[in-house]
């Protein structure tokens, strides 16, 4: 294990964290709020750990992907770690706890919080809520590797750990252009996103706020009914930008190349479409009652279907008090979630695919004992590892989102909500149904179960195995090993 270079990564990402909280202080100091000094202290703070954690370079820069997905798993605790501080010194968040639970929702995108009520909040905590959903909706080592030129060649491994999806690549040879592509094409769509806002009549704090949330995917409001008392026109952009948000970044790059065909005929973004099409046309006629004329039910049915498979959690009416099928359909979004290779969560619309086709393989196969037969995604084999991987994630999403039910269950809370809560926060949504609904928050859990949800959230957004292998043994064993090697080998040099 290169202990070293993992704590080069953790260093960092603490100076990344650092420079980032520049932005609320610089809003404390517009809207004039002493809260700010408490993201000034948390600064200094990260900075010096992070500027100690790097200021001797690893003398080995290659690192496999256990390590990869160690170092990634660790970066997220630390960088949660130190975004939760501010909210503890200002008291606007008094429990530890409750402000990890709201800091990790917010760089996971998850959106659930445990605020009863977000509007007293200073601009400057609300700015940084929203601002950790657009930190971590790229990826916070892609945008690590983006800005900064890190040593080594194994950094594809870094990736790897953080890219939301069965599998990831280059889009371009060298892995810090893709992670620069990457990022240009976000900040491009935030920007168009911001502008429209504007367009709409929407104050500049609100839209930058908003624009945050949506790109990240992450959902934190910044008034108590989220987005039900803007315009109209407001709630038809972000649900444009939230579906947006949640195609596969693969399919901009071929726009921006002018591979056209290539980014259309993506079989993964046409299912995307296809089941938030048929979503919304499920919701709207079983929800038509409910509103008041054809654009309204239209509006609500395609914003509340956008927000759940894309896994925002903004919600512009309470969907709670909807139909059990319209209640059913978004639940069944929440597992969907969006695309590979997007800012959103969930299980991913590539890896329901690819199940599907190997269940479609082996009912073939059953038929015809001796065929050969090869699943295809966009007209090529996919391989074997791949398959296999998506069974092992879907074996092992079972089996935590069981344990964590378990665990939930000795809050004596009603089985719909203990299982909406489980599947909001493991599939990085937000909002759940009953006391977790668009009207309600996370607050009545207990720390214990609190603490089971952050797990959650975190596993989520970094797909299972880079949390669980913390939790290996085998992982902390070679830690151990590594260290003591490195004191007997100091010890031989000093003789």
């Amino acid at each position: 294990m290169n202990t070293s270079y993992i704590r080069h990564i953790i260093g960092q990402v603490l100076k990344m964290e650092a420079t980032l909280m520049l932005l609320p202080c610089l809003t404390a100091l517009i809207y004039k709020e002493p809260e700010g000094f408490a993201f000034f202290i948390t600064l200094v703070v990260c900075g010096l750990i992070g500027f100690v954690a790097t200021y001797k370079k690893p003398a080995e820069t290659t690192i496999y992907l256990k390590e990869g997905c160690a170092a990634t798993a660790l970066c997220w605790i630390f960088l949660s770690i130190f975004g939760a501080i501010p909210f503890v010194l200002t008291g606007e968040i008094s429990h530890f706890v409750d402000a990890l639970f709201e800091t990790v929702s917010g760089f996971t995108t998850t959106g659930a919080s445990i605020l009863t009520d977000v509007e007293k909040l200073s601009h400057c905590s609300l700015l940084w809520r929203s601002f950790t959903h657009w930190i971590g909706g790229m990826g916070v080592l892609v945008f690590l590797l983006a800005i900064i030129p890190l040593s080594g060649a194994s950094n594809f491994n870094l990736m790897k750990a953080e890219s939301p999806g069965p599998s990831v690549g280059k889009l371009v040879p060298k892995l810090k252009h893709t992670a620069r592509l990457l990022y240009m094409i976000y900040i491009f769509m935030t920007f168009v996103e911001f502008v429209l806002l504007l367009c709409g009549k929407m104050p500049v704090f609100d839209a930058l706020s908003t624009s945050f949330g949506t790109a990240g995917t992450g959902g934190f409001g910044i008034k108590a009914d989220s987005l039900a008392g803007y315009s109209p026109f407001i709630q038809w952009v972000v649900t444009i930008f939230m579906i947006l948000f949640g195609v596969n970044f693969n399919a901009y790059y071929f726009i921006f190349m002018r591979q056209i065909k290539k980014a259309v005929s993506m079989e993964e973004v046409k299912c995307y479409f296809i089941i938030i099409a048929a979503a919304i046309a499920i919701i709207f006629f079983n929800t038509f009652s409910l509103f008041s004329g054809i654009e309204e039910t239209l509006r609500h049915s395609s914003f509340q279907v956008a927000s759940i498979i894309t896994t925002t959690g903004f919600s512009t009416t309470d969907f709670n008090l909807w139909p059990e099928t319209s209640r059913f359909i978004l639940v069944l979004l929440m597992f969907i979630g969006a695309c590979a290779g997007s800012t959103g969560g969930g299980i991913k619309v590539s890896r329901i695919v690819l199940m599907l086709k190997t269940v479609k393989k082996e009912l073939y196969t059953f038929m015809h004992p001796k065929s050969i037969l090869k699943i295809k995604i966009d007209g090529k084999p996919v391989e074997h590892e791949v398959v296999r991987s998506v069974n092992v994630y879907f074996i092992s999403f079972v089996i935590i989102f069981c344990l964590s039910l378990f665990f939930l269950s000795f809050e004596g809370k009603d089985l719909i909500t203990c299982f909406t809560a489980v599947a909001a926060t493991i599939n990085n949504i937000g909002p759940g149904l009953e006391e977790v609904g668009p009207c309600g928050n996370f607050a009545g859990f207990n720390p214990f179960s609190k603490i089971i949800l952050i797990l959650d959230m975190l596993a989520g957004r970094l797909e299972l195995f880079p949390l669980l292998i913390l939790f290996h043994p085998k992982a902390w064993k070679e830690l151990l090993v590594t260290q003591k090697s490195k004191r007997h080998l100091t010890k031989a040099g000093k003789r």
